[in-house]
């Protein structure tokens, strides 16, 4: 004989990921920025630091058809290549 013992059960509410939660590109708005980020990765043996200023171009594209939040390129963990922008275009004055 089996008795169920949930005298002190919690409800689960679930609640969505303050990131990594955003509407899918049903439109293939992105879809050419996302060919040449997974085309780069398997070239690379799917080596992700090679393929980022890919990654950050498909960001970037998100962003601007507001298929995710906009957030600093710094704070995505782009600085680096924000960085060697800035120093390009000082180098070019």
């Amino acid at each position: 004989m089996s008795t169920a013992m949930n005298f002190g059960t919690k409800s689960f509410k679930p609640r969505p990921p303050d990131k990594g939660s955003f509407p899918l590109d049903h439109f293939g708005e992105c879809k050419d920025f996302k060919e040449k980020f997974m085309s780069c990765l398997r070239q690379n043996n799917f080596e992700s630091s090679l393929c980022r200023n890919q990654s950050k171009e498909y960001l970037e594209c998100r962003m601007e058809r507001q298929l995710m939040t906009k957030e600093p390129l710094e704070k995505l963990g782009f600085k680096d290549i924000m960085d060697q922008g800035s120093q390009k275009s000082k180098d070019d004055v």
